[in-house]
């Protein structure tokens, strides 16, 4: 109520000083019916309900009238042409008035339902996430309890070799699951602003070569290919973050792309953003779940009984990184299989050549 007040006596006001000025400079008074109609379409801007327009409305006419019509500080609505005038004033302030209001509340609405929906997006995607994460975490637990259990009961009839098998595959299995609390902890953090992306200037070759050196130590029989500009480029980024997307997709082509084939990492600038393209030469993805890879569904080609071949959270991480960042990712297959990519705001500064 305070608020509705405040606004129609501030903007009544500002409509009348503004009108006594353009009368003692202009000598005219034409344009003080337009000044209070402005007033009008800001007094129902800004408060809320129909009420304040209205009212403004009503005062503005008999200001008008009263302040800046002859005669003067009377009010006199029989003079000719007056009651036509002032009745058409009247009118229209009110209809701006209820256009606005009616405007504004149609938007409040709008917004509204939006939030809902986004809300409801949220509920899905924590849906998808949960049985993203009971689908890539079960899989590799059972197969750490089966090793362990086969080596405790069956130590003294395994040989070294079987033994080392075993043992092998607890130790793959255990750095599977860290890697994926540390992509869970990644994602958390993000959606809670717990922490927040903070983008320093990085050189691209030292980001992607970072990524690249930790996929390869995880992977030493993975062969990568990249391909980046030869000139020095910056990027603004949050540089463990990207180089976790890198990692996530280079995994993700290593598991479902042909071993015997090398994946391809290429980097290039265009239209002002700065493009990542991960390909990889297999099977491809299954065109049906090219819409909804990047919600954290379980349902994942070519997962089989080995979670790790999943691409479950760790695509929804690589979507909440890199929109994060202001950029876009998605997913294509060609004609030998698979192609993620991902597009970055280029830095504003100028490129610094080699």
């Amino acid at each position: 109520m305070l608020k509705n007040t405040l606004i129609t006596l501030i903007s009544l006001t500002v409509a009348t000083v503004l009108s006594l000025l353009f009368v003692h400079f202009g000598n005219g008074t034409t344009s003080v019916a337009i000044i209070y109609i402005l007033a009008v379409v800001f007094v129902a801007r800004y408060s809320d309900g129909y009420l304040p327009g209205i009212v403004a409305s009503f005062i503005g006419v008999i200001c008008v009238n009263y302040v800046f019509t002859y005669p003067y500080m009377h009010l006199n609505f029989t003079m000719a042409g007056y009651p036509v005038t002032f009745a058409g004033m009247i009118i229209i302030s009110t209809l701006i008035s209820t256009m606005t209001s009616h405007l504004k509340l149609q938007s409040k609405i709008i917004n509204e339902r939006e939030k809902l929906l986004m809300e409801a997006e949220k509920e899905a995607m924590r849906a998808n996430l949960l049985r993203a994460i009971s689908h890539d975490l079960r899989t590799p637990l059972t197969g750490m309890i089966g090793a362990s259990s086969t080596y405790l009961e069956n130590q003294d009839s395994l040989s070294r070799e079987e033994k080392e098998k075993l043992v092998q595959n607890i130790y793959v299995d255990s750095n599977w699951l860290l890697h994926m609390v540390e992509n869970l902890l990644t994602i958390t953090r993000i959606k809670t602003n717990d922490t927040p992306i903070h983008k320093t200037s990085e050189l691209l070759e030292e980001v992607v070569g970072e990524a690249v050196q930790r996929f390869r130590a995880r992977f030493p029989q993975a062969q990568v290919q990249v391909e980046i500009p030869d000139e020095l480029i910056l990027i603004s980024v949050d540089a463990t973050l990207i180089e976790q997307v890198l990692i996530n997709l280079l995994e993700n082509a290593f598991f479902h792309g042909d071993p015997s084939s090398p994946i391809e990492l290429k980097v290039s600038e265009e239209k002002g953003q700065t493009v990542f393209r991960v390909i990889d030469y297999g099977p491809g993805i299954d065109e049906a779940l090219l819409p909804h890879i990047f919600d954290g569904s379980p349902s994942s080609p070519g997962t089989g009984g080995d979670s790790r071949k999943g691409m479950g959270i760790g695509l929804s991480i690589c979507k909440t990184i890199i929109t994060a960042h202001g950029g876009t990712i998605n997913a294509s297959n060609h004609k030998n299989g698979a192609q993620f990519t991902f597009c970055l705001p280029a830095q504003e500064e100028e490129n610094h050549e080699s």
